[in-house]
């Protein structure tokens, strides 16, 4: 009889190290993989840079890299089988780096850059100097052009003026990058040879993006006693003013309807449920031109025909703090309700008929069962909740666009907006010149707030105790 013996299989790290080596060892292939891909793909454009030759698209290095990626994971799990068990979390891993650490890097680089629509490191078009090609390394322009106005040089000679050179046979191709050694009269000197091949006919300034250290933050809170602390408190107002008004109106309205001699109470849940099942987008715009218009508004009809006036909704500061408050409320208040009614369902009826017994009223029960024994669940809702409204965007953009306008204020930073809206105005918006470096610095700080402020919430709530135990 013979025995088989097999190898023995290599254990896998054990403890939190092991689980560190194994995510860095997935990480760390992946990134050869794709820089490997970036490296093909780059060769591959050189290749097609000739008369007719096409543009490599950006997301070939995906394709490539993904290709590369198939092999080195084999070989890797040969070395190391115990790796295979890793393989699972490999797409997760993935989406993780593409949709969570890619974007919070890329920020954080801007945040200390003059990246802007401007500063975009790409062709400027209000530059644009007519050239001929004289050699591979020198243009020549029309004669009488002022090269350093035209160009905007930071140097009488425009020595590293960073230039773009449009391909003229295909417009569609990104400009070929390079930079201004100097100036002899009318002839332009490059660094870099150009191919003999590539004659262009049109010369671009590239405004670069350049590292600014902490300038962005600097400016920010230079400025702060009339951006970031009026809006930071407003967002704090808001989210913990429409955080308690949604608490109690669900918790009162799921009490309530918890009640099983009520009539036609499951008629009453489906229809405080309509508003949380309508979409935000569409309920907004009907708060907003239907009830909320000041001269064609139900809500002002209706006070006219008791004798009230107008109310300014969306032209006064205060009045659309409420009004974004009270929209909040009729989207919020059936999730509140929901989750109420949910909890109060695991409440056990002994606990009431025991109460009864023992003579304890209505509002005795809910006061020594019902709230203790929905403590644990809303401390949560009510924690996520309150995290969410300090970034609720969307209510801002769709309902006030921040307005109406202050006096004193940046044009990015008006009455109504949060801290997150601001940073949408200054990166996105005509106001903001699309300054997406100092939008970056914004969202860094509004992170860092966000983080501080739920720490405190956290240890207010006695979370940190609780995972403690």
């Amino acid at each position: 009889m013979t025995i088989v013996r097999r190898a023995p299989t290599q254990a896998p790290p054990a403890g939190p190290s092991g689980v560190f080596i194994a995510i860095l060892t997935v990480l760390g292939l992946c990134l050869v993989a794709f820089g490997v891909g970036w490296l093909l793909t780059q060769a591959l454009a050189g290749v097609f840079d000739r008369p007719g030759g096409f543009q490599i698209p950006a997301y070939t290095i995906l394709i490539v890299g993904g290709l590369v990626l198939v092999p080195l994971l084999y070989l890797a799990v040969k070395r190391l089988p115990w790796l295979m068990n890793w393989y699972y979390l490999l797409p997760a891993i993935v989406f993780l780096l593409a949709f969570t650490v890619f974007p919070i890097v890329l920020t954080i680089g801007y945040a200390f850059t003059n990246y802007s629509g401007q500063n975009s490191g790409e062709a400027d078009s209000s530059t644009r100097l007519e050239v001929s090609k004289l050699s591979s390394n020198t243009l020549k322009v029309a004669p009488g052009v002022n090269i350093q106005t035209e160009l905007r040089c930071d140097t009488p000679t425009c020595a590293g003026t960073p230039v773009g050179l449009p391909d003229p046979e295909d417009a569609k191709k990104r400009p070929r990058g390079n930079s201004i050694v100097g100036l002899e009269g009318d002839v332009i000197s490059l660094k870099n040879a150009l191919p003999d091949f590539f004659k262009p006919v049109v010369l671009n300034r590239i405004n670069p993006i350049q590292f600014v250290g902490f300038s962005n933050f600097s400016d920010i809170l230079s400025k702060a006693g009339v951006q970031l602390w009026p809006v930071f408190v407003w967002t704090v107002i808001f989210a913990v003013s429409t955080t308690l008004i949604n608490v109690v109106a669900g918790l009162v309205l799921g009490i309530l309807l918890n009640n099983k001699r009520l009539k036609f109470r499951n008629v009453y849940r489906t229809l405080l449920f309509l508003p949380w099942a309508i979409p935000a987008v569409i309920s907004v715009q009907i708060w907003k031109d239907g009830l909320l218009a000041t001269n064609t508004g139900a809500l002002n009809r209706l006070f006219g025909l008791f004798g009230g006036v107008p109310i300014p909704w969306r032209d006064d500061e205060l009045w659309a703090k409420v009004a974004i408050v009270l929209v909040n409320l009729w989207l919020g208040f059936p999730y509140m309700m929901t989750a109420t009614l949910s909890a109060l369902s695991a409440i056990p009826e002994d606990l009431y008929e025991a109460a009864e017994v023992d003579g304890a009223s209505k509002w005795q029960q809910i006061t020594g069962i019902t709230l203790p024994m929905l403590q644990a669940a809303f401390v949560p809702i009510a924690l996520s909740t309150f995290a969410f409204n300090f970034n609720n965007f969307g209510l801002i953009y769709l309902l006030t666009q921040g307005g109406p306008q202050l006096e004193g204020r940046l044009a990015t930073a008006q009455s109504t907006d949060i801290l997150i809206s601001w940073g949408y105005n200054t990166a996105f918006t005509a106001a903001g010149n699309a300054a997406y470096g100092p939008a970056s610095a914004i969202a860094i700080l509004v992170g860092i707030l966000t983080v501080l402020i739920g720490v405190v919430n956290f240890r207010a709530a006695g979370v940190f105790k609780e995972a403690q135990r």
